[in-house]
């Protein structure tokens, strides 16, 4: 059956992954698809770029095509954002798929069965379509509820995107404010996130996804997450922009089916879920130790070795 919700592909450079999530967009068929296209930075990426455009608009089925293509290059923070800020122009809901998001086949009807639940809903922000938890897979309904916005395959609402402003403008007075404070219960959590948004809002991080997080956040918004893993990221290569390790365990991992789906009995924070999250996935477990004496002790140490690192190589360069 020809999928109902719309879906918005975000392509750039890459024709042999764009090809690979194209086919299970293809499997899904979708009525209607926004394809929205970065430009390239030279020459070499014009032909790349041309390529998965061609791909991207390899329709066989009964579909409508919407286009958005910059011909210049705006990089991943203003092409993405300005992308979706197009595309719920046009649709009041979509599911959204990165050129190196592959996806599970169920995971099309997954997205648009929970957009329908939670359509009116203002608690509920996005639907996600990737599982973190790693070894941590407790969950016994389809999905649960997270303060975490997953966006490796997702889906939302125009009602949802209203909030987001890639510029954080308001982040200042959040953060004057301390309301991340209850959003975040744990210090080095809030250490974390304090440090995120700041480099986000200034520019240090080149950075859209962030901002989602925030505009959720300031919310009090959740996200549903999907008990097992319906995306598998296939971009963690040399030619990626933020995924270029290899070898970080979220690469290429897995993906499982949902078919049947069964609904948690409240609509409330996964807490051990979402420690977990930030733990394993976010780094809270390494910064945890940090601060504990043993910890500042091996900092100390590895401290103290730099600095008689540095001063070897200045007095070798001199005797040189």
């Amino acid at each position: 059956m020809p999928l109902s919700t719309p879906v918005v592909f975000l392509i750039f450079r890459r024709p042999d992954l764009t090809a690979r999530v194209f086919e299970l967009i293809r499997k899904a068929q979708p009525t209607k698809l926004l394809i929205v296209a970065d430009g390239p930075k030279d020459e070499k990426e014009s032909l790349l770029c041309q390529q998965a455009r061609s791909i991207a608009e390899n329709v066989d089925w009964d579909c409508e095509i919407l286009r958005n293509y910059s011909d210049v290059n705006l990089g991943c923070r203003k092409r993405i954002s300005s992308g979706l800020d197009w595309a719920f122009d046009n649709v009041e809901e979509a599911i959204i798929l990165e050129d190196d998001c592959l996806p599970d086949v169920s995971f099309f009807q997954f997205c648009q069965s929970l957009l329908k639940r939670y359509r009116c809903d203002e608690r509920i922000m996005m639907v996600s379509g990737s599982n973190f938890q790693l070894e941590n897979e407790k969950i016994k309904d389809s999905y649960y509820y997270s303060k975490y916005m997953h966006v490796w395959g997702w889906a939302t609402w125009r009602r949802a995107w209203k909030h987001y402003d890639v510029e954080m403008n308001s982040w200042q007075t959040f953060k004057e404010k301390e309301l991340l404070n209850s959003v975040c219960r744990d210090l080095c959590e809030v250490e974390y996130w304090l440090n995120i948004f700041d480099k986000v809002a200034d520019g240090t991080i080149n950075s859209w996804a962030y901002q989602w997080v925030y505009a959720c956040w300031q919310q009090s918004g959740m996200s549903v997450v999907p008990s097992v893993n319906l995306i598998s990221n296939i971009g963690f290569r040399d030619d990626a922009t933020h995924t270029s390790s290899q070898e970080s365990p979220l690469a290429s991992r897995a993906t499982s089916e949902i078919c049947d789906i069964s609904h948690p009995a409240f609509v409330v924070n996964n807490i051990e879920a979402d420690n977990y999250s930030f733990d394993h996935i976010f780094g809270g477990k390494k910064m945890k130790f940090e601060k504990t004496r043993i910890g500042k002790t091996i900092r100390l140490l590895r401290d103290f070795k730099a600095i008689l690192s540095k001063k070897y190589r200045s007095y070798h360069d001199a005797v040189l």
